[in-house]
């Protein structure tokens, strides 16, 4: 009997040779099976320095994992576990001096519209905490706009070193079931933003995005990764 095959192809957005996926007809695929696979051919993509269409931030500079000595998360959560948590200077590798130990700042570009910290540190993912920080730079100041953060569990943002939301509880983290500070205002120039999650136990993720006095997600700002 002859063989009959199906194919499908995947670019990868670095312009890498295509990948072809040889299927045999005979063996019942279905479509999201197909899209499963093409998903983990992709290696995870930056926004090439902007936010996604939602408005989310995917690119940062992170520094995990803390382990919390605090009885809770909250407890965790309104520490400082280092002087400058509100407006750190975040840099590729640079070590970061913070409760006992040294930790490394490092470049990360989410896949998703949340940063999964547990994906970065799967072995130590329980009782501890994380930063987030992203260079947001405006050509031009913008004002009345809204900062929505989640977190799984708790999480707080800072822009510019001010602290404009908290949330204290355990949670699972859901797309629709954001923490919101209003009126808040880009400066022209670069704004440090920080987002940090503090995990109790299971998943650990947190996101950040502004959306403008219409509700629209803000999109025109560039994201670095680098003071």
């Amino acid at each position: 009997m002859s063989a009959h095959f199906s194919w499908l192809a995947v670019a990868s957005h670095l312009g890498a040779p295509f990948a072809i996926i040889f299927i045999p007809m005979k063996t019942p695929v279905l479509l999201s099976t197909l899209a499963l696979l093409a998903s983990s051919a992709l290696p995870a993509i930056a926004q090439n320095g902007k936010p996604d269409a939602e408005g989310y931030i995917r690119d940062w500079l992170v520094l995990a994992p803390l382990p919390i000595a605090e009885s809770s998360g909250a407890d965790a959560l309104d520490k400082k576990q280092f002087p400058e948590e509100a407006s750190p200077a975040a840099k590729e590798g640079a070590v970061q001096k913070l409760a006992g130990k040294e930790l490394a700042w490092a470049k990360v570009a989410s896949s998703t519209f949340y940063v999964d910290f547990k994906e970065l540190h799967p072995s130590k993912s329980e009782q501890v905490v994380a930063w987030a920080v992203a260079y947001v730079v405006a050509t031009n100041e913008k004002s009345g706009l809204t900062l929505k953060m989640n977190s799984n569990d708790q999480g707080k943002a800072y822009l510019n070193g001010k602290e404009l939301v908290k949330f204290t509880d355990t949670r699972t983290l859901e797309k629709d079931a954001e923490d919101t500070a209003a009126d808040v205002t880009l400066k022209k120039g670069v704004n440090v933003l920080v987002l940090k999650v503090v995990n109790e136990e299971n998943n650990w993720q947190g996101s950040v995005r502004f959306l403008d006095k219409a509700g629209q997600p803000v999109t025109d700002v560039k994201i670095e990764t680098k003071p």
